[in-house]
């Protein structure tokens, strides 16, 4: 388990956690963020949160983003595509339930993530991608340090337009707790 401030990452648990997780990706107001898109099925989603729970295995590490001072899951992230020998990885997150966006928990979740990349997986870069239009994600991710260093541009179609995708990325020396 991992400590922050207001979040602790713990690892997710397919019986556990799956009827939030599925609900979360069904959601729209949840979904127009995320990179992949349903339609999913129960049984795609059990298996997806199989995956995801054997850490480490095909270089991701994922981990569901829980509420110290009520214990209630909100969301997951992880850390995906490790590559030990340019020691990188790519950064994915998700704050599923709508009534805790904008308290600073997606922040408290990064930097733990971050944190423990640099030091326990011994990263030397963060990477992620985010659509132009999530300007919260883009600030939360700036509050952890992370900054621009490129644009796919009109590289996805949603809601009607195509969007760029941003690329970001925090080299171990940028990262501040």
């Amino acid at each position: 388990m991992l400590q922050g401030k207001e979040v602790y990452l713990r690892p997710l648990e397919p019986d556990r956690d799956l009827e939030k997780c599925f609900y979360w990706i069904y959601d729209p107001e949840v979904a127009q963020f995320v990179l992949f898109h349903p339609p999913y099925s129960r049984l795609y989603e059990k298996e997806w949160l199989e995956k995801a729970s054997r850490h480490g295995e095909k270089g991701t590490y994922t981990f569901a983003i829980v509420i110290k001072s009520n214990d209630v899951h909100i969301g997951n992230c992880g850390l995906h595509g490790v590559n030990p020998i340019s020691r990188n990885a790519e950064l994915g997150i998700m704050i599923g339930d709508r009534h805790y966006w904008g308290k600073g928990f997606g922040t408290d979740a990064m930097k733990i993530l971050c944190q423990w990349g640099f030091e326990g997986l011994n990263l030397h870069k963060i990477f992620l991608k985010v659509y132009d239009f999530n300007k919260r994600g883009i600030r939360c991710y700036e509050k952890t340090g992370f900054k621009q260093e490129g644009v796919l541009r009109q590289q996805c179609f949603l809601r009607g337009a195509y969007h760029d995708e941003v690329v970001m990325g925090l080299i171990r020396d940028e990262f501040q707790l």
